[in-house]
């Protein structure tokens, strides 16, 4: 199979580097370019990253090398490839300008930045949840006046440790939901010793209108196409609390559900385990999408975070509540699955889709 060429802007961030990490021997992409901030630039990606490199596996050698272009040199960047994938640091109206830009030059954007996210016309996707929001790609290409440019998202890191979990379970009619979420510091973009204020610390406050894209996001996913837009899920009510805690990878949620038709422990926990989701074979594909564990201590961060290559997402401590029909804990890996990982897996699901024809 001819490999595509990809090229990552934000490169030098700790999402772009885990996308470094990931598209290094991937069987159908191959890095062409990196890009990253005017301050960056011109300098090789080894001497840029030598003193801010936050992953523990070490720089890809095929890309030490490469020199870092300037993210805003569209032209410079996109001649050498056939998408890009997008984890910018910059404002929000700044962040949108730049991935339409790239779209318009028809350059098709696989963005893990929210800017674009609530777009009625911009798919964010699950493959193994909303895989069909592709569809609304051409209705998007119409707007921007393009022919192969888009731009599809990923969701914000924290509600892939409990959406997948609640998806499987929408027969029964979930109504209310309850997330709160604990954060590992990576979502941040920092580490430990970048962020002394984490250590021995919990901060019951995560920036960004982060409680709001937990309570929105999951709606659109949730959500179907109509009349050329991806309308939210209607009748279910989420709230949440995001909380920052000292892990370094890993984010973990407590959730509460309520149903309109509440159904039996045994139901729940066969849905999870025999939930696969995906009808193509893909790469960075878990073995098995949900794992639900019966210990009444799993699953944990540390131990759990990494299952099926950190793509897999974990469940347990299912069991009712007072207030709601129950109550369990989900887990996810932000900067994989939750972050450059599902990225990965949304562009391939868009390669099979003939996306980037």
């Amino acid at each position: 199979m001819k490999k595509l060429k990809v090229g990552i802007i934000g490169a030098t961030g700790m999402v772009g580097q885990r996308f470094a990490l990931l598209l290094a021997e991937h069987p159908w992409f191959e890095v062409r370019t990196l890009a990253a901030s005017p301050r960056s630039a011109g300098r090789t990606y080894g001497e840029v990253v030598k003193d801010r490199w936050m992953m523990s596996e070490s720089v890809p050698e095929s890309m030490k090398n490469m020199t870092v272009l300037d993210a805003s040199d569209i032209d410079a960047v996109t001649k050498e490839v056939d998408f890009v994938f997008c984890a910018v640091d910059m404002k929000k109206d700044e962040t949108i300008a730049l991935e339409e830009a790239y779209a318009k030059a028809e350059c098709p954007v696989v963005s893990n930045n929210s800017a674009c996210r609530l777009f009625p016309d911009v798919p964010m996707i699950i493959p193994e949840i909303n895989p069909g929001h592709t569809e609304i790609i051409e209705v998007q290409r119409k707007r921007l006046g393009t022919k192969k440019g888009f731009i599809a998202v990923q969701s914000n890191c924290s509600i892939q440790s409990y959406v997948p979990a609640l998806y499987p379970l929408m027969r029964f009619g979930v109504k209310d939901v309850l997330a709160c979420t604990y954060q590992a510091i990576s979502g941040a973009g920092k580490t430990f010793d970048m962020w002394e204020e984490m250590v021995d610390n919990v901060i019951p406050h995560i920036g960004g209108n982060e409680e709001e894209k937990s309570e929105t996001e999951p709606l659109k996913i949730w959500g179907n196409i109509e009349n050329g837009k991806i309308l939210s899920a209607a009748g279910i009510n989420i709230t949440s609390q995001c909380i920052r805690v000292p892990v370094t990878d890993g984010h973990l949620a407590a959730v509460f559900v309520r149903f309109e038709n509440k159904p039996a422990k045994e139901e729940i926990v066969e849905l999870w385990n025999n939930f696969g989701g995906l009808s193509e074979s893909l790469p960075s594909a878990p073995e098995k999408f949900l794992t639900y564990f019966e210990e009444e201590n799993f699953p944990q961060t540390k131990l759990h975070r990494g299952l099926y290559n950190g793509m897999g997402v974990s469940t347990g401590r299912l069991r009712e509540d007072t207030q709601y029909d129950y109550k369990f804990i989900g887990l996810s890996h932000n900067t994989i699955r939750g972050a450059a990982g599902g990225a990965v897996l949304m562009a391939e699901l868009l390669k099979t889709k003939g996306y980037f024809d």
